[in-house]
């Protein structure tokens, strides 16, 4: 999510910046499958893709492992964002592009997110939030999206209400990433997202006894971790998981 270098008295942080107490990566973890299976890959097309979100009715939501708790200094109101979940459709099947966030940022430095970011007075929408972010963080413009519908939003840690917009990007674009949020743009395939057994839980317990428990998703050199993750994991739901996927829904 975006972090301007100059903001205006106004917006600038009131908040304290926040970084793990502990290393993500390297908490304990179990295999997150849950008896769920992996989605086929007819699940996967651009047209299941627009079937499934224009009648997803009502699915199983993956709600915040921690039952809202805020890192100290985080609470109060939630600050309103938005990402888009971009589902770039290539030859060789559908692919999640995500970013990795600079290590300097205020909110969330060095880890993978999807491109977004809050969501300005001006922004008519958080759809119109999700776009305008994703063009400003990754050049990737509103004329290649095809906004497909939203899921509800995630609440994280760090007191963000995030809205997921999720689209289908046709291939074709041209990235320009601001170098100063963001340090790499990435893709991973939707097959892998969709695969349970590629899900883990890991549990850190903190200094003052609490348990923190995360999903992540490592892709690769890429350690997909915390609200991405339980977002991504959402996705899953979203597009079938839980049900028997058997059959065309």
């Amino acid at each position: 999510m975006s972090d301007p270098a100059s903001p205006p008295p106004s917006r600038r942080p009131s908040r304290p910046p926040l970084r793990p107490a502990f290393d993500p990566a390297e908490q304990p973890w179990v295999v997150a499958a849950d008896g769920l299976p992996p989605l086929p890959a007819d699940h996967l097309t651009e047209q299941a893709l627009r079937e499934r979100l224009a009648g997803a009715g009502s699915w199983s939501v993956q709600l915040p492992l921690n039952d809202d708790t805020r890192y100290p200094g985080r609470e109060g109101p939630p600050r309103l964002a938005a990402v888009l979940v971009p589902l770039v459709t290539r030859a060789d099947g559908v692919y999640v592009m995500l970013t990795q966030r600079a290590a300097h940022l205020y909110d969330h430095a060095g880890q993978i997110s999807f491109p977004g970011g809050r969501i300005e007075d001006s922004d008519a929408s958080p759809v119109a939030a999700a776009l305008r972010e994703a063009q400003e963080e990754t050049g990737l413009t509103a004329d290649f999206v095809e906004v497909l519908g939203t899921m509800p939003s995630y609440m994280t840690a760090t007191g963000f209400s995030v809205a997921p917009v999720v689209a289908l990007v046709r291939p074709g674009f041209t990235l320009a990433p601001d170098a100063f949020e963001v340090a790499e743009v990435f893709e991973v395939p939707l097959s892998f997202i969709v695969d349970p057994a590629n899900h883990r839980l890991h549990r850190a317990e903190l200094a003052d006894g609490r348990v923190r428990q995360y999903y992540s998703m490592p892709w690769q050199q890429y350690f997909i971790w915390g609200a991405t993750a339980a977002m991504l994991r959402n996705l899953y739901y979203l597009l079938g998981g839980g049900r028997d996927v058997s059959t065309s829904d």
